[in-house]
């Protein structure tokens, strides 16, 4: 399993995925699914990746090969970030034509899924959301991030922190305590962790960091989150209950009713 996640904040982007991929408790290995291109004072394009992983890697290893043509649009050329969700899209479609059938025919999952995000000069920062078909939807000020992968366990806290001016530094830290969560619940989920940050109009990568396993870091927050929850579901107030059998929806058949 892979858990990947992104957002686009006013200030910037913050990009992070899991190293951990799993065909089974005794088959798990680490590979990394995020990808940097950068053409410092002119574009900074990441992509995250989860699925099957021949398909993945197939994907972007045909995005580059087609980026040594000059002749045609690619993602080295081409205008705007618009364009190279198109054309991630059109290298997964292309991997999936080829491959697709042959390993459906041995009931093999073929999805792919892809987060890419950056900025072009000419225009802000975008991030999209590429489907294993090919199609994409594009980040709004209502969808502030994207996640990819086990997904469930780590929403609550970006719904509950992120806003469009959310700073860059808080955003991080709700980012890994949604790995955090992420991780606690699936072990299939696990370190090394990539993250990315782009300050917005740079055209550059502000940070690139691996969090091992162990990390200090890590470490930190999953003690401090974990007794703060503790802490703070100690203080909440207990629920008043019915006493007097008089509750407006009776539950208990009784030889009177």
């Amino acid at each position: 399993m892979t858990y990947c996640v992104a957002t686009n904040l006013l200030q910037g982007m913050i990009f992070a995925s899991d190293s951990r991929t799993n065909a089974g408790v005794d088959n798990i290995a680490k590979f990394c699914k995020c990808r940097i291109l950068e053409k410092q004072g002119e574009r900074v394009i990441v992509t995250l990746s989860s699925g099957n992983l021949a398909i993945s890697q197939g994907t972007i290893s045909l995005l580059l090969q087609r980026g040594r043509d000059n002749d045609q649009k690619n993602v080295w050329n081409c205008h705007s970030m618009y364009d190279v969700a198109i054309l991630i899209g059109d290298c997964l479609r292309d991997i999936q034509e080829r491959d697709g059938e042959y390993l459906k025919q041995r009931n093999i999952d073929t999805a792919a899924n892809f987060i890419v995000g950056g900025q072009i000069k000419g225009e802000g920062p975008r991030l999209f959301l590429i489907y294993s078909e090919g199609n994409f939807i594009e980040a709004s000020e209502g969808t502030l991030f994207f996640q990819i992968g086990e997904t469930k366990y780590g929403k609550p806290i970006l719904d509950r922190v992120l806003t469009p001016a959310t700073s860059l530094p808080v955003a991080t830290k709700s980012i890994i305590v949604s790995f955090d969560s992420t991780m606690r619940s699936n072990i299939s989920v696990g370190p090394p962790i990539d993250l990315v940050i782009i300050e917005k109009d740079t055209f550059k990568i502000a940070v690139h960091q691996r969090l091992e396993e162990g990390d200090p870091y890590l470490n930190l927050v999953h003690h401090q989150w974990g007794e703060g929850l503790k802490k703070a579901f100690t203080e909440l107030a207990d629920m008043p209950w019915e006493t007097n059998g008089n509750s407006v929806y009776p539950l208990v058949q009784t030889p009177d009713n």
